[in-house]
């Protein structure tokens, strides 16, 4: 089994810093982007039980919150500002670009909840690290239909098929250009709290990533870059 290193990390996202558990190993096929909309709990949320799965199936994991305890408790609005929240996933991606042991492994992203229509977002903005893309049911149409088609990496929808969003989830599918793929959970909603059926979404997520994780461009680019330059005793070391 793989052995895993986990660590604790906070990135800066403007004027707010996320909370974020990072599990990583030089062995494994990836590293996987999770978003979480909840704050805290790394180790016992939904998310936290579908990086486990992740984990198993051979990937590395980076769980972040997309909001901040404040925002959580006193202003539950910031969970619907998508705009807000992909530009903390871009901010994370940039974060990416400044960790050597990181960025010459695939990447993908994971998101849920508002945290899907954000992630479409950052991607439309930046589409150079990612190289595959699953939500979790959630609300993608919230990113609008612009973002939406500028998605270029492999998407996957997971969709409980007692969702009461599922027509909103299909309109913003359709609209998506790339490589996509629409997979249901039977008997269950958004939640996916029926017994296995989080299981069963962690399965197809991991499908998908084996099959459409790839190094991109930009990677080999930033990885060569960072090989030809000295270490330098200002760039903080992996995970500060």
């Amino acid at each position: 089994m793989m052995k895993l290193r986990h660590t604790p990390i906070s990135i800066a996202a403007g004027p707010v810093w996320l909370e974020a558990l990072q599990a990583h190993s030089p062995d494994a096929d990836g590293l996987i982007l999770i978003a979480q909309n909840s704050v805290g709990n790394h180790r016992n949320s939904r998310e936290a039980h579908f990086a486990h799965c992740l984990q198993n199936a051979g990937f590395a994991t980076l769980l972040f919150d997309l909001e901040t305890r404040y925002e959580e408790t006193r202003d539950p609005d910031t969970r619907y500002n998508t705009p807000l929240l992909g530009h903390r996933i871009n901010t994370l991606l940039e974060w990416l670009r400044h960790q050597p042991t990181l960025i010459g492994m695939p990447i993908g992203l994971l998101a849920s909840s508002t945290g899907s229509a954000a992630a479409v977002r950052a991607l439309a903005k930046d589409p150079e690290l990612v190289s595959a893309l699953v939500c979790r049911g959630g609300r993608p149409g919230l990113a609008g239909i612009s973002p939406l088609r500028q998605v270029s990496c492999p998407t996957l929808m997971i969709v409980g098929d007692k969702d009461e969003g599922l027509g909103n989830i299909r309109q913003a599918y359709d609209l998506l250009g790339c490589t996509k793929a629409w997979r249901d959970v039977p008997g269950t909603d958004d939640y996916f709290r029926e017994p296995g059926a989080l299981d069963d979404a962690a399965t197809l997520a991991a499908e998908w990533f084996h099959a459409h994780l790839a190094i991109t461009p930009a990677q080999r680019a930033l990885a060569a870059s960072d090989s030809s330059q000295p270490a330098t005793p200002d760039r903080p070391p992996l995970g500060q």
